[in-house]
C-alpha cells in the first residue's frame, strides 16, 4: 500500500467516526451529491456512498493523451536541445504520460537525462512518486499539493531571467504562468494531455437538471477543467445563469482546492474546500457542511431534518418522493405558518392548475413520513407544519 492509499484510508476512518457522532446515523444519509470527476470518480463515489449519500455520477470531461501530438513533441525536443533552469511537474498521470510519449518517439533517454540535470519540482506526493519511478529525484515538493505554494517558493527564490518548463494540467494553469512571466521568467508549457468534453453528455445534462431542480444538494469538483466544462455545457443549453444562481444559493459546490475552484469563484460562486487537498478530507468536509445546512425543527414532538431526498425523523431516515419534498420545503420555509394550496401548487413541478394535485401529493407525503401528525390540515386555508408551541417564537421570523 502506497502513502496516498494509506492517507485516504485514514481520512475514510476519520469521516466514519465523524458520521457516528451525529446521532448514530450516516452523516450524508438523505443527501444527493454530484461527482464531476473523470479520474478516481469511482473512489470518490464509494467514499460518499459509505456515508449514506446518493451519488450522481456525471464526468464533466475526459482525458485525452497526446502521444501523437505535434505540440508535445515540439516542446519535448525544445527542452532537450535547450535545457530549462527549472521543471515543474504538476500531475502524476501527466508526468508518466510525458515520459511514455518521449519513449515512443525514441526520446526517452535524452529527456530523462535532461530532467536529471535541472531543478525538478513536484506538486505533491503522487507526482513525486511518478518522478522517482522514472529514476529521477525531485528537488522539492510541498506537503499541501498546492500550486500556490509552488508559486510562492519560485517567486521567493527569484525567477527573473530563468527558463521554467511547466507540465500543464490540460488547460493553462490560471494565474500560475502569468505570475511567473510577470516576475521575469520565460515559461515553456508542456501540454501532456488535454481535457475534452465527455463522449456521452447525458449524465452531465441530468446533473444540470438536478442542480436546476435543487434535487442535488452538493456538487464535487476535483479539477478546474471539470468546473469549466460543466458551466460551458450549461451555457450551451442556455441555463448558465440559472445554474450559477443555484450554485450561489442552494446547491453546495465543494472543490478539492483553490485552483479547482477558480472557474466558479470567477463567477462569484462561493465554494467550500478542505484544508488538505485530497478526496478523503473533501468527503469529510461534506459530512460536516451538508448536515450543518439543515435546520432541525421540533414538529409534533419529533425532531425533523429535511434533507435532499429524505427526511430524518428522530434519527430515522424516511425517503420522500420528489413531489412530497417540494411540498415539505415549501412548508418549511415558514415553519408553523399556514401555506395555501395555491402556493403549494406552484411549488409542485409540472402540477398544472388543479389543486387536487396538492391533496394527492400531500397524502403520499404523509404516508412516506410515517407520521401524519407532522403536517396539519387547516380547513379552507391550506397546510402547516405542526411546529411545537414552545418553538413558535424561535421560528416566527423564519
Amino acid at each position: 500500500m502506497h502513502d496516498g492509499q494509506r492517507n485516504e484510508l485514514q481520512d475514510d476512518s476519520g469521516a466514519r467516526q465523524q458520521g457516528g457522532e451525529r446521532g448514530g446515523g450516516l452523516p450524508l444519509a438523505g443527501f444527493t451529491v454530484g461527482v464531476t470527476a473523470a479520474r478516481r470518480a469511482a473512489e470518490l463515489g464509494t467514499l460518499l456512498e459509505r456515508r449514506g449519500a446518493e451519488v450522481v455520477h456525471a464526468p464533466a470531461l475526459r482525458i485525452v493523451p497526446l502521444t501523437d501530438d505535434a505540440e508535445l513533441l515540439a516542446a519535448t525536443k525544445q527542452l532537450i536541445d535547450d535545457a530549462p533552469d527549472i521543471v515543474v511537474a504538476t500531475t502524476a498521470i501527466g508526468f508518466r504520460g510525458w515520459v511514455e510519449a518521449a519513449e515512443g518517439w525514441g526520446l526517452g533517454t535524452p529527456l530523462l537525462a535532461r530532467l536529471g540535470g535541472v531543478e525538478l519540482l513536484a506538486r505533491g506526493p503522487k507526482v513525486r512518486g511518478a518522478i522517482r519511478a522514472a529514476g529521477l529525484t525531485e528537488e522539492w515538493s510541498p506537503a499541501s499539493e498546492s500550486m500556490a505554494e509552488v508559486l510562492d517558493r519560485l517567486l521567493a527564490e527569484g525567477v527573473d531571467g530563468k527558463r521554467i518548463a511547466v507540465q500543464l494540467h490540460g488547460e493553462p494553469l490560471p494565474g500560475f504562468v502569468e505570475s511567473l512571466r510577470a516576475a521575469g521568467a520565460e515559461v515553456v508549457g508542456v501540454p501532456v494531455y488535454r481535457w475534452m468534453p465527455p463522449q456521452d453528455i447525458g449524465p452531465v445534462d441530468r446533473l444540470l437538471d438536478g442542480i436546476l431542480a435543487r434535487t442535488v444538494d452538493a456538487v464535487t469538483f476535483t479539477s478546474a477543467p471539470a468546473a469549466a466544462s460543466l458551466l460551458r455545457r450549461a451555457e450551451e443549453r442556455g441555463v448558465r445563469g440559472e445554474v450559477l444562481d443555484a450554485l450561489r444559493h442552494d446547491v453546495l459546490p465543494a472543490c478539492v482546492g483553490p485552483v479547482t475552484a477558480l472557474p466558479l469563484e470567477n463567477e462569484e460562486v462561493a465554494t467550500v474546500q478542505p484544508e488538505r487537498f485530497r478526496l478523503g478530507p473533501l468527503v469529510q468536509l461534506l459530512c460536516h457542511e451538508l448536515p450543518g445546512r439543515v435546520r432541525p425543527l421540533p414538529v409534533a414532538g419529533r425532531r425533523v431534518e429535511i434533507r435532499g431526498h429524505a427526511v430524518l425523523i428522530d434519527g430515522e431516515l424516511r425517503p420522500v418522493p420528489p413531489a412530497g419534498m417540494s411540498l415539505l420545503r415549501a412548508l418549511a420555509k415558514r415553519p408553523g405558518w399556514v401555506v395555501s394550496r395555491g402556493e403549494l401548487l406552484r411549488a409542485l413541478p409540472g402540477a398544472g392548475r388543479d389543486e387536487h394535485a396538492v391533496e394527492t401529493a400531500m397524502a403520499r407525503l404523509r404516508v412516506a413520513l410515517g407520521a401524519p401528525k407532522l403536517i396539519q390540515t387547516v380547513v379552507k386555508r391550506g397546510y402547516r407544519l405542526s411546529l411545537d408551541p414552545h418553538a413558535e417564537t424561535k421560528y416566527a421570523d423564519a
